[in-house]
């Protein structure tokens, strides 16, 4: 199967920025992908960039997914969130173990003509959709996509969050302090924290087509060898009961809000 690309070719437009605003009424990002559905309308990212754990819970507020943003650009139009599904334990407890979130967005818009909106189709069929893999082994190596911007622990800042960045890691259990989660995964890549969480863990990637199997999604990062550099990401196991909450999302229709 070809997925489609992104105008320059070179990275998979299931990828993009999810824009939201936080509790402190400014804008954040994170990074969100576009996952293979019947109704081809949603989007995979971490469970805390759709719920406020800095305040009160409920969903953030203003969420929109731009697949294969680049440098401000859209070439694939805006995609707004309309209803998410999230695991009971990180919605009660935040349970890290469980911090993902399956968001079904409307059908995409571009600003046609001032204070006009027109309908450009549903995500999947605009971009293309990731499978997905769960009650796996780990993988001896996954891609990682996404957009870090923060710094490292030492002030570096090696990447900008203007462009979709990959790296490709062995996978690996570990211990996280300070993350209540019991059972967390790691994979190697220097990824900063700051715009990369929500970012896609692909078993089976290919350049070509662009598509593989999501089988992560990084919610933290972590120095492990003390350098003040970020050298791992962490994920939560893609076991059944992700799978349940991707089910209950799958079967969600939105439509167009144009």
């Amino acid at each position: 199967m070809e997925g489609p690309v992104s105008p320059d070719g070179s990275t998979p437009p299931t990828s993009g920025k999810v824009f939201f605003i936080g509790s402190d009424l400014q804008p954040h990002w994170c990074t969100g992908t576009a996952v293979q559905t019947r109704y081809r309308n949603i989007v995979a990212t971490a469970g805390h960039c759709l719920l406020d754990t800095e305040a009160p819970a409920g969903p953030l507020f203003k969420w929109v997914f731009v697949p294969g943003y680049s440098e401000g650009t859209t070439p694939f139009g805006l995609y707004v969130g309309k209803q998410a599904v999230v695991h009971y334990a990180f919605d009660d407890v935040r349970d890290h173990d469980r911090d993902y979130a399956f968001v079904n967005v409307y059908n995409g818009v571009v600003s046609s003509a001032p204070d006009v909106l027109t309908n450009v189709g549903r995500l999947a069929d605009n971009v293309g959709g990731q499978g997905l893999e769960f009650n796996q082994p780990l993988a001896p190596t996954v891609d990682v996509l996404g957009y870090p911007a923060g710094p490292n622990p030492d002030g570096s800042l090696p990447y900008t969050g203007e462009t979709l960045e990959r790296s490709t890691g062995s996978t690996f259990a570990m211990k996280v302090t300070g993350l209540p989660a019991d059972r967390p995964i790691g994979v190697d890549s220097p990824f900063t924290g700051e715009g990369s969480l929500g970012s896609s863990w692909l078993t089976h990637y290919t350049s070509d087509s662009g598509l593989g199997y999501l089988n992560g999604i990084t919610i933290s990062v972590s120095d492990t060898d003390g350098d003040d550099r970020y050298d791992a990401g962490v994920s939560p196991y893609f076991d059944g009961e992700l799978y349940a909450i991707y089910r209950s999302a799958a079967g969600l229709w939105t439509g167009s809000i144009a």
